[in-house]
């Protein structure tokens, strides 16, 4: 535990004990992970960190350096933005969404509304049709850690699809070694509030290393209507996490921009996101056009989408954080503002593997991640999956 971070941090929230990642940097920030996100076996593990500036920001919005909506926006082609998509004046943020967007977290997050409408604000977003919902119906307690996750869940999700309803469904975290918390409870209460709504997507950051016997959890993302979204995890090409590895589920990976003195955007590469083939699930049959990397398996990611680093608004701070805790409910707001209107995880990644196999259509609709590590070959790979977004189109 580096507790001199901490101390060095001034006003940059901080919310719990730290372990810096062997002074690692990414785009200029010192990657320090909360002890929520470092794994241990049969305890669910949130999957950010927090970036740390070199100096101390004063600017009284987010930390220089992050991307904004607007950037992130710029740089997919989600909307018409200035050349080279410089941070500072890609203000222009999505329009779309429909349905309904669900957050599956753990813990009470009490200053929830007010920080959304504060970072909406911020960005000239319309304020969020949105709801906190108790997944048993008590409200659970506050886990200083989850803030943080929540408060990236519901922000990002809303920047991406502002027009869904959105619903932020929390759950007590279990105190004893388990593989069910937040809790499949939580994703049924999720997948209902979703469907009630008029259809949608959910997002998952959270997960935990494979066990032998996760299959018979996969029922559980799998309400019509639905699409289930999750983070890939950031601790590289590897053992998968679940419910990522889940055939029933989007797995969101992680990647960077690249960008030059200017600030202009020069390109994306991997960042470090979860990638690689389940231990237990089976391959499923959207998959069978890349049976050759990786066998009869689940292969891990589907997509990626940018991982570090972005500002966020919490209790009247702005910080700076990264992982694919951001990359998921980016990634589902995407597909709920393109519309489409899916009826099932299936449906949706049967049609973007469809996508991935008209040469054409996949140029112009993703971004192949081909850089960033000895993995990342040309076309699906470990480190990107199909790749990143281009456009709503394919999604």
């Amino acid at each position: 535990m580096i507790a001199g971070v901490a101390l060095s941090l001034g006003a940059y929230f901080l919310p719990g004990p730290v372990q810096a990642a062997d002074d690692a940097k990414i785009n200029g920030f010192k990657i320090v992970f909360p002890e929520s996100s470092i794994p241990h076996p049969g305890r669910i593990h949130t999957n950010y960190f927090l970036a740390v500036p070199d100096v101390p920001n004063t600017t009284g919005g987010p930390p220089p350096g992050t991307e904004t909506p607007g950037s992130l926006a710029c740089v997919y082609k989600l909307v018409e933005g200035p050349k080279g998509c410089p941070v500072a004046t890609s203000t222009k943020v999505p329009t779309g969404g429909w349905g309904a967007i669900a957050i599956v977290d753990a813990g009470y997050y009490p200053t929830a509304k007010s920080d959304l409408d504060a970072f909406s604000k911020y960005f000239g977003i319309p304020k969020a049709d949105f709801h906190v919902v108790y997944a048993n119906g008590h409200r659970p307690p506050v886990y200083s850690d989850w803030e943080v996750e929540e408060a990236l869940d519901i922000e990002w999700a809303h920047a991406m699809a502002p027009k869904a309803k959105l619903f932020l469904v929390e759950s007590k975290l279990c105190t004893t070694s388990c593989t069910t918390d937040p809790s499949w409870h939580a994703i049924e209460v999720a997948g209902k509030l979703v469907a009630k709504n008029g259809g949608g997507v959910i997002s998952m950051s959270f997960g935990d290393g494979e066990i032998s016997n996760e299959a018979s959890f996969d029922r559980y993302f799998k309400v019509p209507g639905v699409v289930y979204f999750a983070a890939s995890g950031d601790s590289g090409i590897g053992p998968l996490i679940y419910p990522a590895a889940s055939p029933n589920v989007v797995s969101v990976g992680g990647t960077m921009f690249n960008r030059d003195s200017n600030g202009n955007f020069v390109s994306e590469t991997y960042g470090g996101g979860g990638g690689g083939i389940s231990a237990y699930e089976p391959i499923p049959s959207y998959q069978s056009v890349i049976k050759k990397i990786v066998g009869d398996k689940r292969g891990n990611p589907d997509v990626a989408s940018n991982f570090c680093c972005t500002g966020i608004y919490l209790q009247g701070q702005w910080g700076a954080v990264g992982g694919t805790s951001w990359s998921s409910p980016t990634f589902a707001g995407i597909v709920n503002a393109a519309g489409e209107k899916m009826k099932s995880t299936d449906d949706e990644l049967t049609a973007i593997y469809k996508e991935y196999t008209n040469k054409k259509e996949y140029k112009a609709d993703f971004h192949d991640i081909t850089q960033g590590d000895q993995d990342c070959i040309i076309g699906w790979n470990f480190c990107g999956g199909v790749g990143s977004p281009r456009t709503y189109k394919g999604k």
